[in-house]
């Protein structure tokens, strides 16, 4: 078994077509068919299924690719410390991210990043499913670690650190009669809302505080982007929570609601696997991710070499994930 062929593997299950992982790759469709072939007769298994309008994985397929990614993410870790041996962190990290981070900086973050290991490559990558999508992209080996907010427990096999924290604001259109006073946990759950989809990490913290008090809520509308929910609210078609930081930014004129029962707080947290080893790349850069008081998931996260300054600037790709 040879890796260039679990490379070319995995490219085709990301890609669910061979013309699509052949550009991706750089070579003929020939040669990634001759690829597959190969590697489905060193492994006795078919690992497609396909016909002229789709390609899917079978069974075994769907097995061989978490343990496809994780062999070449060992073998790229392999050579990015022999790399960092003769001078220098070189290699290529993706990170999930988040419509917004709230406090943390993180382009500010990947900027000094960027001054400080020119040779290591970093994708940033945002999910249409949210923190919850982000999480099972990290699982999967898709990410090397992510920017995201969910509640805890940590999901299985993945490690949380908190690295900050904010309020959820509460706001209405101007002239709300909630924010003429101090609303109740309860009176706010009786009002229309508009959130964010499930698996949100704001959806997934307001939920989480609805139901420890034992309410229910009517979210009417959802909206993808910040800026949808703000003019909704503004038309008058529900409350909505909104991290302060967004609220700041975007929320000029509504009106605040606050609420004398409950603090509504969103966590943002950075994700790593629990069972495979982070490269030495993704270690800096997770090494320079603050660490906030609280740890919520209690998890310690893989210790990162020092920072070794060097002199060309690292290469920073913005991917964007449909789904």
């Amino acid at each position: 078994m040879e890796l260039r062929h679990l490379e070319v593997f995995v490219a085709v299950a990301e890609e669910l077509s061979f013309t699509r992982a052949s550009a991706r790759l750089h070579l003929v469709q020939s040669g990634v068919s001759s690829a597959i072939k190969a590697l489905e007769r060193d492994l006795g298994a078919a690992l497609f299924d396909r016909d002229r309008h789709r390609v899917m994985l079978t069974d075994a397929g769907q097995v061989l690719l978490p343990e496809a990614r994780a062999t070449l993410a060992a073998a790229q870790a392999a050579r990015d410390a022999v790399s960092q041996a003769q001078g220098g962190l070189r290699g290529t990290v993706t990170i999930g991210t988040m419509l917004s981070t709230g406090p943390l900086d993180l382009p500010g973050l990947l900027g000094r990043f960027h001054q400080t290991h020119p040779g290591v490559t970093v994708k940033l990558r945002m999910s249409a499913s949210g923190s919850a999508g982000l999480a099972r992209e990290v699982l999967d080996g898709s990410l090397d670690l992510a920017v995201m907010s969910l509640p805890a427990p940590a999901p299985a096999g993945l490690s949380l650190r908190q690295v900050a924290e904010e309020p959820l604001v509460a706001v209405g259109q101007p002239g709300h009669p909630l924010a003429a006073g101090r609303a109740t946990i309860a009176e706010l759950a009786a009002e229309p809302f508009i959130d964010y989809p499930p698996g949100w990490g704001t959806r997934a913290f307001a939920d989480r505080a609805f139901a420890a008090a034992g309410l229910d809520r009517e979210v009417l509308f959802e909206a993808a982007e910040f800026t949808v929910a703000v003019n909704l609210v503004r038309g008058g078609l529900g409350v909505a929570f909104l991290p302060a930081s967004v609220a700041a930014s975007y929320g000029a004129g509504l009106a605040v609601i606050e609420i004398s029962d409950h603090a509504f707080t969103w966590v943002v947290s950075v994700a790593v696997p629990s069972d495979r080893r982070l490269s030495a790349a993704a270690r800096a850069l997770l090494a320079e991710l603050p660490a906030s008081p609280a740890e919520p998931s209690g998890a310690e996260l893989p210790a990162s070499p020092a920072p070794t300054p060097q002199a060309t600037p690292t290469s920073l790709i913005a991917v964007a994930d449909s789904g």
